[in-house]
């Protein structure tokens, strides 16, 4: 058995469309699996799909038995990327109805991002998006607070030197500037994980919203927050521009283009304005919310303040001085 063939036997029963990876680990231990008919307890068995017959509670599981599912979601803000959440959020699984099978994301947006999500029961698919060695191209929108300057977008193209490598866009551009903030649209292939909030962030920016909008030629145009469309396994890997092997398709290349024209960067009049303020760092994600709050608290308060100012005074006519005859008897 080589080990290039070989997955480990919680990963393939998920693959299955059993339960989860967690579930299975569960299932393993209590006794409930067996490997070429003898009973496996230990979680760090490994598995040749090819040549083992696997049993989940006496019922032989096949990854070529199952229906296999690809989904494209707009995934809203807002949401978990994850099959299930121990605090009651809301999950990407909420959006997903009449399956036969079960699916789960490949790989994540984090819970105040949004746009193109792919779930399938494909795990071998699911690697081929997410491995950085296939070089998938991802297509984010990224609004963050002030105005990008030249010198910052420099920054942003030049990439940073982490503990996990280089972080470096193939490409980064700015596609509109509004009043207090700028639209900047990233192109990567890497895949590391939260690759743009980490660059930005070391780059001394601030995100108030991110999305993602296409993965190599697919995108979300059309698809709703919430909605999703399903796809064949051969549409899948055409508009990924992959093989089923996860090699790149002869002469293929990202054919995806924003609408959006670039937008030439200035070097705005005053501190205040440019991206990297750290004022606007209160808005990031770890004290977004509270942040969010105190300014509705701040807000509210004064609304009323102002609806006190102007609320219409009533005035008590004047109480006449009455003389001996006015007095009644």
């Amino acid at each position: 058995m080589s080990q290039a063939q070989t997955m480990r036997l919680q990963k393939y029963i998920a693959d299955c469309g059993v339960t989860s990876r967690r579930k299975a680990e569960l299932l393993i231990t209590q006794g409930e699996v067996t490997v070429n008919g003898e009973l496996v307890t230990e979680l760090g068995t490994k598995v040749d799909p090819a040549n083992d017959v696997v049993q989940v509670a006496g019922n032989v599981i096949d990854l070529d038995s199952i229906h296999k599912e690809y989904i494209v979601l707009h995934k809203p803000r807002c949401v978990m990327t994850t099959v299930s959440d121990p605090e009651g959020r809301e999950t990407v699984m909420d959006y997903i109805y009449g399956m036969t099978s079960r699916v789960y994301p490949v790989g994540r947006l984090d819970y105040l991002s949004e746009g193109l999500l792919l779930l399938t029961n494909d795990g071998e698919f699911a690697n081929h998006v997410m491995h950085p060695k296939f070089e998938v191209t991802k297509v984010y929108e990224v609004k963050v607070f002030g105005r990008v300057t030249p010198d910052l977008l420099k920054k942003l193209k030049t990439g940073i030197v982490c503990e996990d490598g280089l972080l470096r866009p193939m490409s980064v551009r700015v596609v509109a500037e509004l009043p207090g903030k700028t639209w900047v649209e990233f192109m990567l292939n890497e895949g590391k994980n939260r690759e743009i909030r980490r660059l930005c962030e070391a780059c001394g920016l601030t995100i108030d919203k991110l999305k993602r909008v296409a993965i190599e030629n697919l995108d979300i145009n059309g698809i709703a927050p919430g909605k999703y469309v399903k796809l064949s396994r051969a549409d899948m890997y055409k508009f990924l521009n992959l093989n089923f092997d996860g090699s790149r398709r002869a002469g293929s290349k990202v054919q995806y283009s924003s609408p959006k024209k670039s937008v030439k960067v200035r070097t705005p009049r005053g501190e205040f304005s440019k991206a990297d303020n750290v004022n606007f760092q209160k808005f990031r994600k770890e004290t977004y919310f509270e942040t969010i709050k105190t300014k509705q608290l701040e807000e509210a308060a004064a609304a009323q303040a102002e609806k006190m100012e102007n609320a219409p005074r009533l005035t008590l006519p004047r109480a006449e001085a009455k003389t001996d005859f006015d007095f009644e008897y």
